[in-house]
């Protein structure tokens, strides 16, 4: 036992020992099979391993396991028996270097087996290295190292295991801490929480108390004003009520006075319409009726101009009233004047006509005698032109219609003076456009698309002239609203068709028949805008009456090539090429309105303007000097539209004409004509040859058939 102490006071020695610090190793005995490199390297990590901290040898187990097998009180005797063989791992200093050559193996006997086998294999792979033989003492001691080293590995167990404990409890102490520091931080952020709750709603309730106080105050102000206001509203009420009661007894006094002033103006109006069909007495012998007429419209421009000023202004007062009192006595007055002085006329011209009836009835006996024997006016003018000659002025009767015609136009246009000269009337300006605008854009919509858009317009028309209210561009307009509105719109609606007739009806022929058929139903029912547009024709084109306008002394050859019916601007004259497009449309508008009607007027009464007309023009035509150019193509124009109705009309004294201007008249007009204008002279020559060989005049292109009115 005392060895056995012994023993291990030597390994505790060793342990603390320098030396204690090496790794044991069984192959530290010098071999000659083992390389120098590999002890090289055996040494160099035994040197390390002195420095190195301590560590339990593998073979701990081992140990522990061998001593748990032995009884309490090992011999030495018994150690070799009961001890296993030796591992690999053995003290070189005890082991002496000869046997260790002789009795371990080649190192290349160590199987691989220990990587794969537990701990029970490791134990076999030593059996084998170890030799059996070894001594005792070998054993021994290295059975004491390996129960030290098992001693050492559970006393570093035990250590280990304590630190674990201390860790875990120091673990434990510190989430215990952590824990409790935790909840602390969430009471105290629970006590902020509330504390802010607390003091946000103190506030809250603050606000609430003011808010309330102020509400109060408010309510209370609130209050005393609504009964303030209250008092106010029913004094305005009552205020409002009284205004309201005066200003409607004001009201019906100025609208009965209002009333009063429009009753004058209608009945004005109708006793200054009474003027207008004397005008059909101006032929009668020292008398001028233009007086009363230009007088009775300053009487009813007046009483307008006087109702539209207190309109302005609201009603019209008593003076007002009074003034209009006095211009109806004026005006009757001028009617019961003009109509004395109208039979004083008529009386005196009956006188006379008697006398000359007399003096002529003998004279008209040898004139009908002549006649039966000469009915065609082509016929007469051939045996003019055979003894005497055509005629280079036009016949005094026509030309007389002519001045009557241009004088009723000059009549007109000082009978709306006031709307035409309107610069610094606002009013009177804008009814003038408006009228204008009723006017003209209803001749720019005619065409030939539908029957029923052409009778639209020509509603509109005949509404427009007969004094009701039409819609244009949105208002609503009517003569009415002017005492001169009446004849403003005439003169501009026959205007516009002259327009029209030079415009449209030169570039678009076809279009002649549909302007002529809606002016031909105005001139029935309104004859003075057909008077009106004869003017306008016969001044934009003298050629349709048929004249020749001489130039007077005195005249600038600019004014002559006005009467002419040239268009000069600034000195320069038209074009001829123009110039006969102008005068072939109106020619061809006038050689349609003698020929048409309107389908839906009164077909009993004659034609205001009708082929009578239009026989009369040819054969003063025929009878006239020929011109360049513009003879042949108004003959052309006026047959190409006109002739198929003459010859149904007249029949053969038509082809008679025909004849004449075959073979009398055509020469005349190439003995006038150019080499350079033989156009229309040659296209005029090929329409009568053609219709005298045919014996038939064709109907004129665009006609309008009774199919279209059906549309």
């Amino acid at each position: 036992m005392e060895s056995w102490q012994l023993r291990f006071d030597t390994l505790e020695a060793l342990r603390l020992s320098s030396k204690g610090r090496l790794s044991y190793c069984s192959h530290w005995q010098e071999d000659e099979a083992v390389p120098h490199s590999r002890r090289t390297f055996s040494l160099q990590a035994a040197l390390e391993g002195c420095v190195a901290p301590v560590e339990l040898s593998p073979y701990c187990g081992w140990v522990l396991d061998s001593l748990r097998g032995q009884p309490a009180e090992i011999s030495p005797s018994s150690a070799p028996r009961q001890s296993t063989p030796l591992p690999t791992r053995a003290c070189a200093e005890n082991i002496p270097p000869g046997s260790h050559r002789s009795s371990s193996p080649p190192s290349s006997a160590e199987p691989s087996e220990t990587k794969e086998n537990d701990h029970l294999s490791l134990l076999e792979v030593n059996e084998e290295v170890v030799p059996a033989g070894l001594s005792s003492k070998v054993a021994k001691v290295e059975g004491c190292i390996r129960m030290y080293e098992e001693m050492h590995r559970l006393k570093a167990k035990e250590r280990l295991r304590q630190r674990q404990e201390e860790q875990e409890q120091m673990v434990r102490a510190a989430y215990a801490q952590a824990s409790e520091q935790l909840k602390r931080f969430d009471e105290l952020r629970e006590l902020k929480r509330h504390q802010e709750f607390q003091e946000l709603q103190e506030v809250m309730e603050k606000s609430s108390k003011e808010a309330q106080g102020q509400q109060e105050k408010l309510k209370e102000e609130h209050r005393h004003r609504a009964k303030i206001l209250n008092l106010k509203l029913r004094e305005a009420e009552q205020q409002r009520q009284r205004q309201e009661e005066l200003e409607r007894l004001r009201k019906e006094e100025g609208q009965e006075r209002l009333r009063r002033l429009y009753s004058i103006q209608e009945e004005l109006l109708q006793l200054n319409q009474q003027i207008d069909p004397n005008y059909r007495h101006k032929d009668l012998p020292r008398i001028d009726l233009s007086a009363y007429s230009n007088r009775g419209n300053q009487i009813c421009g007046l009483v307008s101009g006087l109702i539209r000023t207190t309109s302005e202004k609201g009603f019209p007062t008593q003076a007002d009233v009074a003034s209009t009192e006095r211009a109806l006595q004026e005006m009757r007055g001028l009617i019961s004047s003009m109509q004395q002085e109208i039979t004083a006329a008529l009386e005196e011209k009956k006188r006379k006509d008697e006398e000359e009836k007399k003096q002529k009835q003998k004279e008209l006996e040898k004139k009908e005698q002549m006649k039966s024997q000469t009915p065609a006016p082509a016929q007469q003018s051939g045996e003019k032109q055979q003894k005497e000659g055509l005629q280079v002025k036009t016949e005094e009767s026509i030309m007389q219609w002519y001045q009557q015609l241009q004088d009723a136009a000059e009549q007109c246009v000082a009978a709306f003076s006031e709307i035409g000269n309107c610069k610094g009337n606002t009013e009177v300006k804008k009814i003038k456009t408006n009228l204008q605008k009723a006017a003209t854009i209803p001749v720019s919509q005619i065409s030939s698309i539908s029957g029923s858009k052409l009778r639209e317009v020509f509603d509109k028309i005949n509404n427009l002239l007969s004094g009701k209210p039409v819609q244009t561009e949105g208002q609503a307009v009517s003569v009415t609203q002017h005492p001169q509105g009446l004849e403003f719109v005439c003169y501009k609606l026959a205007e516009k068709f002259v327009r029209h007739g030079e415009g449209e009806v030169s570039f678009h022929h076809d279009s002649a028949f549909p302007i002529a058929v809606v002016l031909s139903g105005i001139w029935e029912l309104h004859p003075r805008v057909g008077d009106i547009f004869l003017a306008h024709l016969h001044k934009k084109c003298p050629y349709s009456v048929p004249f020749y306008p001489a130039r007077k002394e005195g005249t600038s050859v600019e004014e002559y090539q006005r009467m002419l019916g040239y268009e000069v601007h600034d000195s320069k004259v038209e074009e001829q090429d123009h110039f006969l497009k102008r005068m072939s449309g109106m020619i061809r508008l006038y050689a349609a309105i003698i020929q048409l009607r309107w389908p839906y007027g009164n077909k009993q009464g004659a034609h205001p303007h009708g082929l009578s007309y239009g026989w009369r023009w040819l054969a003063q035509m025929l009878n006239l000097e020929p011109l360049a150019d513009v003879t042949a193509m108004l003959l052309l124009d006026f047959l190409e539209v006109c002739g198929n109705a003459l010859m149904k009309q007249y029949g053969i004294q038509f082809w008679k004409t025909m004849f004449f201007i075959q073979k009398s008249y055509i020469p005349r007009i190439e003995a006038v004509t150019s080499s350079g204008q033989m156009g229309c002279l040659s296209r005029l020559k090929n329409f009568v040859q053609k219709c005298l060989r045919a014996e038939e005049i064709p109907l004129p292109k665009g006609i309008l058939t009774p199919s279209f009115w059906r549309t």
